[in-house]
């Protein structure tokens, strides 16, 4: 447990001490900046609770001592110290009060240097006066600014203000400025000393012999006006007037400033300060004057947006400064951003005030301008409001011809791309500026996609000419170069600078050719064109000899996903010929392009350059395309020395082996062919030898799913091998936390599959002529022990499904499309779930309650309720009419009423990552469901249930075998080797702190003093925390030997998070109390009788601060638990300032407490 602040205080105390006493030079000075970052971290942490004290063994107050300490310390420094002393110390207080501004709230500061919190204010008073009165002008102004620091306890010493206001008058600059800032922070906090203050500027500033540092110094303290709004208005008003009496361009732009600032802090002086600021726009003023103006401007909406005076007269005014051709570029583009920004407030809030008229034209010129920063700015703005107007928007002088704006836009980013790339081909040479600036237009183009999707199609006709265009540019520059440059030089122009822009390039439109598939994919547009479109696009990268082997590889396999899986969607369809032409033609294009990628990545192989066969390797895993995945894992094996990396990549290995020979079961002509290949060109694997398969198939021509389950066992082997050399991976922490997990996750829905394809192969579902005989048999006998397995497996599913829930919210920082791909895993096992569980469901046919009486035995929490709630969960905003159709089911089990709150955590809100697939085939599960269930309404003996089941057997293999097409593609995080981001949680007694740890007498309630500590943090945290919660779990049979130190060491140092049997329902109960109860945050209690000496829960929230660090107290009802050794199961969880939910894993093992023996408990003495 990290110490905080207050439990360093009196250590900090002692090393200052010692500084300051040091002999050496410059140790006085160090030891001073080092306890200013002491107090600077002391001064972000809130102050101390009774329970922080009694965990760290504190005196309640012990901090503040030592605090006052500190300070008396810093104050004797100054008095008696140099000047170097004395900057120093002025130093850490400037820093301590700049810190604090985040702190004050009403007119109060809660920081260190708060009023309530320095108790010995006198005393440093007067030992900082002491120099005042009795030295140079130098200290005397690190006097007043520190005064100035000292507002919140200074402010209330008569003396000291007579100080300050004495000091306004000196003759001396640097004191006047010094009294100035000293007075301005009076004026922060004291409104009758603002009153005199502002009295007093008014007769300096309109003084002409004042000098020009002493009048901008006074103007400064306007924007400190702020105490009450009758003194900010009466402030503002004798600002304005001091402003417009004055022709001295640095005076009006420092009270420009100073009144922007107090306008933005009240808003009924906001109008008006913009008023101000048009007029000068307007106005004959300098460009300095009109640059502050405009900066003004922007500071003053960002500050008040929702008060700000959005107008006509404000677009006409940054139209007009747009159009200035004398007016600096940096203007204009400052100009354009608060056009931007205004421009989309406006449109959210139902204003159109836009002349588009006036833009369009404005866009025409920035095209034609030199400046680059101006022509981005125009697209960003164009992309940002087009979306909004984009109904009634056309460009173009007749309306029959006209194009619409979006399509102009990106025409615009193509063209703006091709200018900047042309140079720099034309010249054989290279520009990092048009690196930043390219990725910047794709950027936007991307952007744009994402906004409209429907303009997917036409972006990617434009990509595929640039493409083309960048060819035939490359090769026309080569056939000059080879006329008129030696060797030598060609070899320079294709040189490492240059493949590497043009690479990165490459990979810019890579990224937006698959968000515009994606779209496709989405929307079920993938059509012979788009597929014609990508060949051509695949083999114009493929000509450029300038793109390394990696562009070439990942182009390959540019649409693997998406057209996998529409070949998987439809396979078993009812399709005309237009689709049965398209699928032939996406069989084809799959083996061709990943035979493509293949012999990309033999040439990869072929060189010394490992890392751009890994970064392959990781990529057709992240795609889906597993012989080439496997194919690269299986050489790098070979080509590594260090023990972990061959057992990192040995894992990956057989990962990618076992998901291959799950690709060879589905996809035979595809398999055999890339089978062949390996063949022919003798690199077939050294490992993991495939052998063709032999799939056996029904009439239909589809795949019969019972004749599969030996090859199904030898892919769960194979994967349970990766986990086993993963596992022997000795890695300090987590570092392989996600993966072991992820893969486990795997094996077990793996093994789920395999349990369903064994049960498939032990009855004849699929036979058309069933006898008497084997009804009576299949009822009377089979039907209750098979019940009792599929409902076994669907509860396994069904808790697989929250585990994955639990993977997607436990590790910060993971990227949108891992977090996407992991939740539609989770959907794909509720859907397995559910259709699992209602495939010999048939509770209305009567014969069925006399069957399957004793079927469920130890499946207490089995429910079909369940399923169906944990689908339309899961489902809630994505389609309606499965929604419809779950509600029937739900109502004919009389759960309806509890379907009104269903919404997960865990929703999926977009069809992307392969989710489109997944509701296919859920969609498909559904229906077949809600059939079965019609038809079982309308059946009463024991041949309708055989019937039935035999339904129900072949829509289990079809979903199965439809689940099992879907495309598995690896998350982009399962190649990040990092600790997860986890808590620790420590307890104590609040009663004793026994060397032996938690103890009690029975009978008694334990009161829990409790520390949770975010671990393995990064320095660049990815979010902020509001909230830390967590909940305690304990129950009678949880009686365990008290640990002894070496074996708690072991139990810390060995813990995986899924190996917690309760952690999937701990996180459930502790994200309900979040949801529903999370503006609650005292400590929650609730003790359940359960039939085993009765179950204790406790709900606990934390305020974390700046290190995750958050403390609190509990209470649990442990009174009728026996004499002995308990631990306590919890589980903890933050919220960020979005909103969202994040699980923790634990990473320490659970507290234990100790129920004492009365006879034998040992006797305190007071």
């Amino acid at each position: 447990m990290e110490r905080i602040s207050a439990a360093c205080a009196m250590e900090w105390s002692i090393d200052l001490e010692k500084g300051l006493r040091s002999k050496v030079a410059g140790g006085p000075v160090e030891a001073i900046l080092q306890i200013g970052q002491r107090l600077e971290q002391w001064n972000r942490e809130p102050e101390p609770t009774l329970p922080v004290y009694k965990m760290f063994g504190l005196v309640p107050g012990e901090d503040r001592l030592f605090a006052n300490a500190i300070l008396l310390r810093l104050a004797e420094a100054f008095r008696v110290g140099d000047h170097s002393v004395r900057h120093s110390v002025v130093r850490v207080f400037l820093s301590l009060r700049s810190r604090n501004k985040n702190k004050y709230n009403g007119g109060k500061n809660y920081g260190i240097l708060s009023k309530h919190r320095v108790h010995n204010q006198s005393q440093l008073l007067t030992r900082v006066k002491i120099v005042f009165d009795s030295g140079d002008v130098q200290s005397r102004a690190l006097t007043l600014v520190l005064f100035g620091c000292w507002a919140d306890f200074a402010k209330d010493s008569a003396e000291i203000r007579y100080i300050i206001l004495s000091s306004l008058v000196s003759s001396h600059v640097v004191e006047v400025r010094a009294s100035f800032y000293a007075a301005a922070c009076f004026c922060e906090l004291s409104d009758d000393f603002a009153s005199v203050i502002l009295e007093i500027l008014v007769n300096m500033l309109s003084s002409s012999q004042m000098m020009s540092a002493v009048r901008l110094a006074g103007v400064r303290v306007f924007a400190k006006m702020g105490c009450s709004s009758s003194l900010a208005h009466r402030a503002y008003k004798v600002g304005l007037k001091l402003l417009m009496d004055s022709s001295e361009e640095h005076f009006l732009v420092a009270m420009l400033i100073s009144l922007s600032k107090l306008a933005s802090i009240f808003s009924f002086l906001i109008s008006e300060q913009v008023d101000l600021l048009c007029s000068f726009l307007t106005q004959e003023k300098t460009l300095h004057v009109k640059a502050m103006a405009i900066r003004c401007l922007h500071f003053i909406f960002i500050r008040s947006m929702c008060h700000f005076p959005v107008s006509a007269y404000i677009i006409k005014i940054l139209f007009s400064m747009l159009d200035d051709p004398e007016l600096p570029s940096d203007l204009q583009c400052q100009a354009l951003r608060i056009f931007h920004k205004i421009a989309l407030y406006s449109l959210a809030n139902g204003r159109d005030i836009l002349e588009l008229d006036k833009l369009l034209t404005i866009v025409e010129n920035a095209s034609k301008s030199p400046i680059t920063l101006k022509q981005l700015l125009v697209i960003r703005v164009l992309v940002d409001i087009s979306g909004k107007l984009r109904e009634r928007i056309r460009i173009g002088s007749d309306g029959a011809d006209s194009t619409p704006l979006l399509s102009q836009i990106i025409a615009f980013v193509i063209d703006q791309v091709t200018s900047l790339v042309k140079p720099m081909l034309d010249l054989c040479c290279t520009n990092s500026e048009v690196e930043k600036e390219c990725q910047c237009l794709f950027s936007l183009l991307l952007l744009l996609v994402e906004e409209h999707p429907d303009l997917g199609v036409l972006a990617l006709d434009k990509i595929h000419l640039f493409i083309e265009y960048l060819v035939n540019m490359h090769d026309g520059v080569m056939s000059a170069s080879k006329a008129s440059l030696s060797v030598n030089e060609i070899v320079d122009f294709k040189g490492k600078t240059s493949m590497f822009i043009m690479s990165k390039l490459a990979i810019y439109v890579y990224r937006f050719v698959v968000s515009c598939l994606e779209h496709l994919k989405e929307t079920g547009s993938i059509t012979t064109e788009v597929v014609h479109k990508v060949k051509l696009l695949v083999e114009h990268v493929h000509r450029c000899s300038i793109f390394d082997c990696y562009i070439h590889m990942i182009y390959s396999l540019l649409l693997y996903s998406c057209i996998a899986g529409d070949f998987v969607v439809n396979e078993n369809k009812e399709t005309n010929n237009h689709n049965e032409n398209l699928l032939v033609t996406l069989d084809d294009h799959l083996i061709e392009h990943e035979t493509l990628a293949l012999e990309c990545a033999e040439k990869i192989l072929a060189g010394i350059d490992y890392w751009d066969a890994y970064k392959a390797g990781k990529y057709a895993a992240h795609q889906g395309a597993w012989f080439t995945a496997s194919f690269i894992f299986e050489r790098l094996m070979t080509k590594v020395q260090s023990d972990s990396c061959h057992c990192w990549l040995k894992s990956l290995a057989q990962f990618s082996h076992s998901e291959k020979k799950i690709q060879l079961i589905l996809l035979p002509k595809q398999g055999s062919s890339l089978v062949n290949w390996l063949e022919t060109k003798k690199v077939s694997t050294i490992h993991f030898k495939d052998n063709p398969v032999e799939i056996a198939l029904d009439a239909a021509g589809n795949i019969n799913l019972p004749k599969c389950y030996e090859k199904l066992v030898e892919a769960y082997s194979s994967l349970c091998s990766s986990l086993e050399a993963l596992e022997t991976i000795v890695k300090p922490g987590q570092a392989f936390c996600f993966q072991r997990w992820f893969l486990a996750l795997r094996v077990k829905v793996l093994a789920a599959v395999v349990d369903i394809v064994k049960l498939l192969g032990t009855v004849p579902f699929n036979q058309d002529k069933i006898t008497n005989e084997q009804v009576k048999r299949s009822i009377l006998v089979e039907y209750p022990q098979l019940s009792q397995q599929i409902s076994q497996v669907s509860f396994q599913l069904k808790r697989l499904a929250q585990e994955f829930d639990l993977m997607a919210t436990s590790f910060i920082g993971m990227d949108s499309k891992s977090s996407k791909i992991i939740s539609a895993l989770a959907l794909s096992c509720s859907i397995l779930a559910f259709i699992t569980g209602f495939t010999l469901y048939f509770p209305e046919i009567p014969v069925y309650e006399n069957v399957t009486t004793c079927s469920l035995e130890g499946l207490g929490r089995f429910s079909h309720s369940v399923l169906i709630q944990d689908l339309i969960g899961r489902l809630w905003h994505m389609d309606h009419e499965m929604i419809a159709n779950l509600c029937l089911l739900l109502k004919a089990s009389g759960q309806l009423k509890s379907c009104c709150h269903l919404q997960s955590g865990n929703q999926i809100w977009s069809s992307g990552c392969g989710v489109k697939d997944v509701l296919t085939v859920c969609r498909y599960a559904v229906t077949r469901v809600v059939h079965l269930q019609n038809e079982a309404n309308k059946g009463h003996n024991e041949e309708d249930l055989s019937q039935l089941t035999n339904d129900g057997w072949q829509r289990l293999s079809d979903v199965v075998t439809k689940w099992m097409h879907i495309p598995f593609q690896t998350p982009k995080y399962f190649f990040q080797i990092r600790q997860c981001v986890g808590s620790e949680l420590f307890a104590s007694s609040t009663d004793t702190r026994s060397p032996d740890g938690i103890s009690i007498l029975p009978g008694f309630h334990l009161s829990l003093n409790l520390c949770l500590q975010l671990k393995n943090v990064p320095p660049d945290r990815p979010i902020q925390l509001t909230k830390l919660y967590c909940i305690l779990y304990c129950k009678a049979s949880f009686a365990t030997p008290k640990p002894i130190e070496e074996n708690k060491q072991r139990m810390q140092s060995g813990y995986h998070s899924w190996e917690i049997d309760d952690m999937i329902d701990l996180n459930e109960s502790l994200f309900q109390h979040v949801t529903e109860d999370g503006k609650t945050t005292n400590t929650k209690l609730r003790s359940v009788d359960n039939g085993d000496g009765g179950v204790v829960k406790a709900f606990v929230c934390f305020e974390p601060n700046e290190r995750g660090q958050g403390f609190s107290t509990c209470l649990l009802d442990v009174s009728g638990f026996p004499v002995g050794s308990y631990k306590i199961k919890w589980h903890s969880c933050c919220v960020d300032d979005q909103g969202s939910y994040w699980s923790l894993l634990p990473l320490n093992a659970p507290p234990v407490f100790t129920l004492l023996d009365p006879l034998h408990a040992p006797v305190t003495t007071k």
